[in-house]
């Protein structure tokens, strides 16, 4: 048997005030890899103590500097480098849009949108400054780049990026057994929530589309029912705030904020329907997890999430309050539809894992040392 492939992949991600989605993704597919006996996995990360909740599950090498100090380091004097704080390392993996610095092993990255080019107005000017630098510089620099769906490659291919060095691999999904009826009602007294809701899973910033669900919800002729929003704080405006007077901020929506991965397991368990009308994603993890629970899902067409649901789910056009309000209507008043929505569901989640993930990701490891 041959030695192990000897990897530093970073694991910055943990380290931010706001991890999200894209440190679920790294930290899911390091923990897959790092039990592989083919794979000698190191995160290296910055100094200090993760975010609560995001700690890396593999062995890790510090670097001196943190975000954003540590991204600024990258971008400007290209220092300091991944390679070098880990021995005998044969590959770096970046995780992140912002360039490590040329290494003198191969470079591959996880890339999972071109969002910072595409929809610059989804994020802070020092954010899109810095990644579409990090883009360009993965762009022509990396070995290979992973992508996470078919529509993201044709993105990806549409922006300049080589066809040859990209490779599709999709986002995994942990199996999670349902919560007892008595863990589910414990969770949502304690969250003070009460059936029925609509859940929306994710950060609060303005690409994920809570300003049309609001108007959404607003539009509903449904006494008692409740919009649940479980995640954190992003930036910027998202669009919920300016109406909540329209939909009863006391008594109507319940903001949940960052949720452990039990409870939010035993609050999809008690949703009536998940909606995710995103303006934009690389993937969108959520729906995928919202699926392998159970959840009716409502998403936006045109959008990964419906390469992901694959007719599982109900898809409006971005941004139509309409078709979203009469998707959302169609899910709540039709319990048979909603039972075979959740059948669907878990159909299609079945497809994905995180260890199919790391396939894929190894097999990519070993094209790049034998090129």
């Amino acid at each position: 048997m041959s030695a192990p492939i000897r990897v530093a992949m970073t694991l910055t991600q943990d380290w931010h005030e706001v991890p999200g989605g894209t440190a679920v993704a790294a930290n899911e597919l390091a923990r897959e890899l790092g039990a592989r006996d083919e794979v000698d996995l190191v995160g290296v990360v910055p100094p200090g103590t993760p975010t609560e909740g995001f700690e890396p599950p593999v062995p890790t090498v510090g670097l001196r500097l943190g975000p954003p100090l540590l991204y600024d380091s990258w971008t400007t004097v290209r220092r300091p480098r991944v390679a070098a704080a880990v021995r005998g390392v044969q590959i770096v993996h970046s995780t992140v849009p912002i360039a490590v610095p040329r290494e003198q092993v191969p470079v591959v990255a996880t890339v999972h949108d071109l969002l910072p080019i595409t929809m610059p107005g989804s994020f802070t000017r020092r954010g899109v400054r810095m990644m579409r630098k990090g883009l360009e510089r993965i762009r022509t620099e990396a070995a290979m780049v992973m992508v996470p769906s078919e529509m993201g490659l044709r993105t990806f291919c549409d922006h300049g990026f080589d066809r040859s060095r990209l490779r599709v691999v999709p986002l995994g999904v942990r199996v999670v057994e349902p919560p007892e009826p008595q863990v589910v009602a414990e969770v949502l007294a304690r969250h003070r929530l009460e059936p029925p809701y609509v859940l929306f899973v994710g950060t609060e910033e303005p690409r994920k589309g809570l300003d049309v669900l609001a108007r959404a919800m607003a539009r509903l002729d449904r006494r008692g029912l409740t919009l649940a929003l479980a995640g954190p704080a992003g930036w910027g405006d998202s669009g919920l705030d300016d109406l909540s007077s329209l939909i009863g901020q006391g008594d109507r929506v319940r903001r949940l904020g960052f949720v452990s991965d039990g409870d939010l397991a035993a609050i999809r368990a008690g949703a009536s329907v998940c909606a995710l009308p995103s303006r934009g994603e690389g993937f969108g993890l959520p729906a995928l997890e919202a699926m392998a629970t159970g959840v009716p899902l409502v998403t936006t067409r045109g959008t990964p999430m419906e390469e992901v649901a694959d007719g599982a789910a109900l898809l409006v056009p971005v941004g139509d309050v309409g078709a979203l309000t009469q998707a959302l209507e169609d899910v709540l008043g039709d319990p048979e539809l909603a039972e075979r929505m959740r059948s669907d569901g878990l159909r299609r989640s079945a497809l994905y894992s995180w260890a199919h993930s790391a396939d894929l990701v190894l097999d990519i490891y070993r094209e790049v040392l034998a090129g």
